[in-house]
């Protein structure tokens, strides 16, 4: 009778702490907020951008910002820079072109919403607007991808 009640009582007891643990596992779930998906789409878009297709780029920068526009700015060994901007709010799609060792990222927008300007051009300087920006990438695993796109789509749905 005092072995049976001894059984009883261990299995209650071990119920009730695998019951804890899992109510404690899901009360400490970690959900990223909107600084930290800017802060993983540019960590990634900086990391992963390959400025070795183009031998005359001198300097790059590329960046999402808190009022969540993307920014790529070119500047070429002689002066020249084109500018492309666009507000992710107007964010469509993000295809991918290539192979996880390199490729090209298509960030498209429904209608020409992507500001496209070029400064000290020797063929004359332009103001023009697209619908894709391509972006040359390397290392770019699929998951990585993924997470990327969901940052993307993260921060053009904030503030709708």
């Amino acid at each position: 009778m005092l072995k049976s009640v001894l059984l009883k009582s261990k299995r209650i007891a071990l119920t009730v702490t695998i019951i804890f643990i899992v109510t404690v596992n899901y009360c400490f779930k970690y959900n990223f907020n909107e600084q930290d998906w800017l802060s993983y789409a540019n960590r990634c878009l900086s990391e992963s951008y390959d400025p070795s297709g183009d031998a005359k780029l001198k300097k790059w920068e590329l960046s999402v910002n808190s009022e969540a526009f993307v920014r790529l700015r070119k500047t070429y060994a002689k002066g020249k820079q084109e500018y492309y901007s666009f507000n992710l709010h107007q964010f469509n799609e993000l295809d991918y072109l290539g192979n996880t060792i390199t490729g090209s990222l298509e960030l498209k927008t429904t209608a020409d919403d992507i500001i496209v300007q070029t400064h000290n051009d020797p063929h004359g300087d332009v103001d023009s607007m697209a619908t894709v920006l391509n972006i040359p990438v390397k290392n770019m695993e699929p998951e990585r991808l993924d997470s990327l796109r969901e940052a993307l789509n993260f921060l053009g749905a904030k503030g709708l």
